[in-house]
């Protein structure tokens, strides 16, 4: 199917794609604005008012409200497709990455959670619930956000998986492809991890956390692991005071008793085991080389271990799960009782082999609106039987039914990298292959940023080089501060 939009005024153009492209993200959308007997969309925009008509449906709607042209003109378009669709999107016209820092600056003028409400929903058509999840939200980040420039946060970044998942799009390799890259690629990344070693201690700075994410950390061998660990560990970790160490292991089937005694001694204080769904059917259907069961005896073994700070990761709207199968997730995570759960809504990436797969008409993916905001409510609820609350929140482009990714914990053992991650206050320096370095220089309200080579092999290569242009950058901010 594909969308043509008659539209008089090109300057719109994208923030009526946005619109178009929540209730057909799957489509082919394109704009016309001189053609003659137009049997698609029009959009005719005037000063004060939207004229919108399709087939036999035409309506014309006007600014009363004084929300601003933008926003004006992406509410007609919202409020005609919903009613033409018959479709509910819970966050109205929103589409931005972080909606929780509108209902901060609101909090901050003073405004009440039931003005904030009103807000959202004269302005961008939100739903009281989602408002609501974001005033929790900003209430909650707010007294974590940093305001130290000296304060730092590390990430680290292993570029390999044990297989790559159909919906994924990071810079994750199978790495049963790339064994003669590993052991290369962790002499690279360990050296980079001593030079800002040396960079942090002369700068004074203070590390608050640090984040081992990818891909996926634990998909090398259990020599290689407790190689890079040990890395991590005498370089970031020790006698630096670190708030928070958390390690990505994500799949059960890249994990060992070794690695988690391996985590343990290196003070690991958060792991993360990622099922994204207790359903077998749907594991093997995205490329997962395991099984539920898998899942719950290494959670188990972790638990024997000491871990008492086991955050899981869930995704609504996989490939052929409905309401049911994400029912079953929930209730066999309950039984689990991790200490914070993080909900992501299926985003189909265009690097993905599921958006090729599309593409070429090989798989057809479209869940009903209705039942998806069902399972997200179902997650909500996981959350609640948890004792568990929102404590961060992102969105994503492409995301299925436009929703949102909400990390839950309960009270004590939220990430606190996730936070300052989210909020951009506080500088993250990224180590390995496309990770991004962001240097936050609070007085100005501004970010500069430095991305790492994505390909492996060229990281490898021209390591050097990413380390004189990250320590150049962060010059940048802190040669004058010391």
């Amino acid at each position: 199917m594909k969308i043509d939009i008659l539209l008089n005024n090109l300057n719109y153009r994208y923030d009526i794609y946005q619109i178009f492209n929540i209730f057909y993200s799957l489509e082919e959308i394109s704009f016309n604005h001189d053609k003659e007997d137009y049997e698609d969309y029009k959009v005719i925009i005037e000063s004060d008012r939207v004229y919108i008509s399709h087939n036999h449906m035409k309506k014309s709607y006007e600014d009363s409200e004084n929300i601003g042209c933008k926003n004006f003109i992406k509410k007609a378009v919202f409020q005609f497709l919903t009613e033409e669709t018959k479709e509910h999107f819970p966050w109205g016209t929103l589409v931005g990455i972080r909606p929780s820092k509108i209902a901060l600056d609101l909090i901050n003028k003073g405004l009440t959670a039931e003005e904030i409400i009103s807000y959202f929903n004269r302005v961008y058509c939100t739903d009281r619930d989602k408002a609501q999840l974001c005033i929790d939200i900003a209430k909650y980040e707010n007294s974590f956000v940093n305001n130290k420039e000296n304060n730092i946060s590390i990430y680290l970044g292993m570029p390999f998986c044990p297989t790559r998942c159909a919906y994924c799009s990071f810079a994750s390799n199978p790495i049963s492809a790339c064994k003669p890259l590993v052991e290369p690629y962790l002499l690279a990344l360990k050296k980079e991890i001593e030079f800002i070693r040396d960079y942090i201690n002369e700068r004074k700075l203070t590390v608050e956390t640090v984040y081992f994410g990818g891909g996926t950390p634990t998909s090398v061998d259990d020599e290689q692991f407790k190689f890079i660990m040990k890395a991590i560990f005498d370089n970031l970790i020790l006698n630096k005071n670190v708030k928070e160490f958390t390690v990505e292991c994500g799949r059960p089937d890249s994990l060992s008793n070794s690695k988690l005694e391996t985590l343990k001694k290196y003070n690991v204080t958060r792991i993360s085991i990622n099922p994204q769904t207790m359903n077998d059917s749907t594991l093997k259907g995205i490329g997962r080389k395991h099984s539920s069961k898998d899942i719950i005896d290494i959670f188990n073994k972790a638990r024997e271990l000491g871990f008492d700070n086991i955050n899981m990761d869930l995704i609504v709207g996989l490939p052929g799960e409905g309401l049911d199968h994400v029912r079953h997730t929930c209730s066999e995570i309950l039984k689990l009782s991790p200490e914070s759960v993080t909900v992501h809504g299926m985003s189909i990436k265009r690097a993905s082999d599921l958006h090729e797969k599309i593409l070429l008409k090989q798989y057809y993916y479209k869940p009903n609106q209705k039942e998806l905001n069902s399972m997200y409510n179902e997650t909500r609820a996981l959350a609640e039987k948890l004792n568990m609350i929102p404590y961060y929140m992102y969105r994503q482009k492409n995301m299925v039914g436009n929703m949102e990714n909400v990390g839950y914990t309960i009270i004590g053992r939220e990430c606190v990298y996730n936070i300052e991650m989210i909020e951009e206050k506080q500088t993250i320096i990224a180590l390995g292959a496309d990770a991004v370095t962001k240097v936050v220089f609070q007085k100005d309200n501004r970010i500069e940023r430095f991305g790492n080579l994505k390909e492996v092999k060229q990281y490898i290569d021209k390591i050097d080089a990413m380390i004189e242009g990250k320590i150049k950058l962060l010059d940048s901010l802190y040669k004058d501060n010391n």
